[in-house]
């Protein structure tokens, strides 16, 4: 029998994971959008702090600092100078255990030697150099040193061979100065520009057991050298000037012979010369207790260089980024295999509200929500409307195109409530295809009902004045406002779509605007509050249809102080003065000699404000409606229905 194990999908996303909500991801950009952000901000944003249940740019970020941090915290870089220290401490001690079991004359000399050395370690395994060892062991901890300081030198520049050298003969230190000498011929040639693939090829067959990353030519081999060498010379510059002259001192002991450190400082020039733009000045502050040797130092640094480029890619925050950058098997190699998926998904929403033609780039480069986003949000909009309607005065969210009288020529599924007619043909159509029915005999279900759409014959010509002055900014209203104009555009072109909307913005002078200017329109950090010249943008909306009701719903937060000159300069005042008080009561006059029916929310709690519009009120018949914030869509949209009815 074939057996089989199951476990969880690692290519990323899971593809049998529902798809990416888009309504959440829309919903939160338009948001940003109506905060003032731009629609490219506002998508670099969502990605970067994700939604719920989806991980975003920054908590991978953080997660890559924290590791980096961890780096740092656990470790320092003394780790080779204390394994030296250990080792001599071990020959010296060995060597006066042999001294002490010596009677003469030369062994008292060495004792004296020997109790002479320099508390450095460095200089004490420099002074021990010509010394004839008595003891085998402590003249094999001794020569240990040495070959600890080749492998470590030569781990810092080359993966992995540190171990492959162990127990080292003087065959395999000859093989390494012929590599290092054939590879500084290679990346001279390469300077110069006459080395050949065919020379590269050559030096891989001879030497290619150092290089266990198989680079295929030779830009590749100074990529990954280059990249360790810069790590090391970062570690060296993290340390104390102490540990560096110790080090420095340590590996002219190095296999005991000096021309490995002229090879490797050849080495190191040639990389540098071929790859300037690696980090070769930077430095990190080690403060933990665990030492690393110069091989695992570097390696540490490189990590932490890898850490860093993750940090940047994740953060998008230099021009051109895109998701495409961040390297996904770097990250899973750091963070896991759920990074991957993390950043996969989001590169999914990002794709999906692009492709989906949710946002959109226009020809002078910038970007904008869709109309199709704009439908999207004021659906979601009046939806969150109708739940405070229906919860607060028991009144629901109505289907219905209008109100009743005229057939629109349309059908729609039925629902709980509806009082219109069925359509029939619709109805037993559905229940036939549903069945697959040949004989005379049809079953209908309710899910097969279907009703006919009906539009009132009346129209309305609405004009919505929204107060975009600097209080409005200040004070949070900004973003209730632009959603009670999104829910009532959205009410008005799919359930009154024989009505006429005018979106009207006053701050020092009014301006006719559609849903999506009005949705991306940054914050005003202007003064002045010219309800005068929306109310004559909103009387000549009204002229335009004299046929229709007229309906006129104002937004704001403060009392006139600016008022349109006949020359079109507006003028501005505050406290308000009379002028422009009298120029607005005289417009407010002109539209309710039109019949406009005038409903004003007042937000806030300015009392000059509520003065003023409560005098207004009782002066043309109007309301006065003072919401919560809130409730300001809810309120607007109820008085439009109520004005309608």
């Amino acid at each position: 029998m074939t057996r089989s194990r199951y476990g969880r999908y690692h290519e990323g996303p899971d593809p049998l994971a529902p798809p990416v909500d888009l309504r959440e991801a829309l919903s939160e950009l338009g948001n940003d959008v109506m905060e003032g952000t731009s629609p490219r901000q506002a998508l670099r944003q969502l990605l970067r702090r994700g939604m719920k249940g989806q991980r975003g740019l920054d908590d991978l970020a953080r997660r890559v600092n924290k590791r980096r941090q961890e780096i740092l915290r656990r470790n320092n870089l003394g780790g080779t100078l204390e394994e030296v220290k250990k080792l001599l401490d071990s020959a010296v001690l060995e060597e006066r255990k042999e001294l002490a079991r010596a009677m003469d004359d030369d062994a008292r000399f060495a004792e004296m030697q020997i109790a002479e050395l320099s508390p450095s370690p460095a200089k004490a395994v420099q002074e021990l150099a010509d010394y004839k060892w008595r003891s085998p062991k402590a003249k094999a901890d001794y020569d240990k040193i040495r070959d600890l300081m080749g492998r470590e030198l030569l781990d810092q520049r080359f993966e992995g061979i540190k171990k492959a050298l162990e127990n080292t003969t003087d065959e395999d230190r000859q093989q390494v100065s012929e590599m290092l000498n054939d590879l500084n011929d290679l990346l001279e040639a390469h300077a110069r520009g006459e080395d050949t693939q065919e020379q590269f090829d050559e030096f891989m067959d001879k030497h290619g057991e150092y290089f266990p990353d198989n680079p295929k030519n030779v830009e590749e081999l100074l990529d990954s050298l280059a990249q360790r060498a810069a790590a090391a010379q970062r570690m060296r510059n993290s340390m104390t000037d102490e540990q560096r002259a110790e080090l420095d001192a340590l590996a002219s002991q190095a296999f005991g012979n000096p021309s490995l450190m002229q090879q490797l400082s050849q080495l190191d020039q040639n990389l540098r010369n071929a790859r300037p733009s690696e980090d070769w000045d930077g430095s990190e502050r080690f403060r933990g207790e665990q030492g690393l040797g110069m091989g695992e130092g570097a390696r540490a640094m490189a990590e932490i260089g890898e850490l860093d480029q993750l940090g940047e890619q994740l953060a998008q925050s230099y021009a051109g980024a895109t998701l495409d950058d961040i390297d996904l098997d770097k990250l899973v190699e750091h963070l896991g295999d759920d990074a991957r998926v993390d950043v996969k998904t989001l590169a999914e929403l990002e794709r999906a509200l692009q492709d989906g033609g949710f946002i959109e780039r226009m020809p002078d480069g910038t970007w904008r929500l869709s109309p199709k986003s704009m439908r999207r949000l004021g659906e979601v909009a009046l939806r969150d409307i109708a739940q405070r309607l229906s919860g607060r005065r028991g009144e629901r969210e109505h289907p219905s195109s209008g109100g009743a009288a005229e057939l629109t020529g349309s059908s729609r599924p039925w629902e709980f409530g509806d009082v219109q007619p069925w359509d029939v043909t619709r109805t037993v159509t559905n229940a036939v295809l549903r069945t697959g029915a040949t004989s005379g005999s049809v079953k209908l279900s309710i899910d097969d009902v279907e009703v006919v759409e009906m539009e009132q014959h009346t129209e309305a010509a609405v004009a919505l004045l929204a107060d975009i002055s600097f209080s409005m900014v200040m004070e949070g209203r900004w973003v209730p406002m632009k959603r009670t104009a999104m829910a009532l555009n959205h009410l008005i072109s799919t359930r009154f779509r024989g009505d006429h909307l005018e979106l009207i913005s006053f701050g020092r002078y009014a301006k006719t605007m559609s849903t999506a200017e009005l949705t991306g329109l940054e914050a005003l950090y202007e003064q002045g509050t010219n309800l005068h010249h929306a109310l004559l943008l909103a009387e000549r909306h009204i002229r335009k249809h004299p046929n229709a009701q007229p309906v006129i719903l104002i937004v704001t937060d403060g009392e006139p102080t600016s008022h349109l000159l006949d020359d079109g300069d507006a003028f501005f005042d505050y406290p308000p003065h009379p002028l422009t008080i009298a120029r607005t009561v005289q417009e407010f006059d002109a539209v309710a000699k039109l019949g406009a029916q005038v409903t004003i929310f007042r937000l806030g709690d300015d009392p000059g404000l509520g003065r003023f519009v409560d005098s207004i009120a009782r002066r043309i018949g109007g309301r006065v409606v003072a919401p919560d914030l809130d409730g300001l869509g809810a309120a607007v949209v109820a008085d439009y229905l109520r004005n309608r009815r």
